[in-house]
């Protein structure tokens, strides 16, 4: 039987501008397998980043249920919300968000470090790196590296936790089409070989076509015509 990671039922957030509510998401309800690897896509306005940031942690919902590999999480505080987002959750995005003074092996260790994990932490970093292909990259900083390099970089730091989901926010919108392609081609063979979980939220029909799974999300809800 197939093990839903992520179960998110009856999700509505509501934010408050002035006197004027916005229900960026309106009673959402979805599921995500285990390995699974699904694309989230919506016009803007959509909710999707909204959605995004509910599913990694970064927010919570104004009701309704989540839990993210098992665990409730709707009703955490800011505090614990943190902790499982460090343990379950690894973060792509679009700009790379690493540190610009750091090694790539430094920023592969960040998630490490806030996990409070000393023991085999630079060779676990380095392993991270090996896998993305950067081996010969481990001291390079982002200025000496190309933007597919970054990219890898930020995909070895997602990866290091060994989390239960990776979420990527249009991973390959600053690359050129070709190496964008290798990133969506790394990704998907890292998913093949250890079985994370990959949802990918992105504008661009090519990426989403090639995930198992297309989840359309139109006015703050699961577009389910198009299912």
């Amino acid at each position: 039987m197939t093990e839903a990671v992520i179960v998110a039922e009856n999700l509505v957030k509501t934010y408050k501008m002035g006197d004027v509510e916005v229900n960026a998401l309106r009673g959402l309800t979805m599921s995500i397998n285990r390995g699974e690897v699904v694309a989230i896509v919506g016009p803007s306005g959509s909710g999707k980043s909204t959605l995004m940031n509910i599913l990694g942690c970064l927010d919570r919902p104004t009701s309704g249920d989540y839990s993210l590999d098992g665990e409730p999480v709707s009703g955490l505080n800011d505090d614990q919300l943190a902790d499982i987002r460090n343990r379950k959750v690894g973060f792509i995005f679009q700009s790379f968000n690493l540190l610009p003074r750091a090694t790539a092996l430094a920023n592969v260790e960040l998630p490490l470090r806030y996990a409070g994990k000393t023991e085999g932490r630079k060779e676990r970093a380095r392993q991270s790196l090996v896998a993305v292909g950067l081996e010969d990259r481990v001291l390079h900083r982002p200025y000496e590296l190309s933007g597919g390099q970054q990219q890898r970089v930020a995909i070895a730091r997602a990866l290091v936790n060994d989390p239960a989901i990776i979420m990527a926010d249009e991973p390959t919108g600053n690359l050129d089409s070709k190496v964008g392609q290798e990133i969506m081609d790394l990704l998907l063979n890292l998913n093949r070989q250890s079985g994370t979980t990959l949802i990918i939220v992105t504008h661009d029909p090519k990426v989403a076509a090639q995930t198992q799974r297309i989840i359309r999300i139109r006015d703050g809800m699961v577009d389910t015509e198009t299912l």
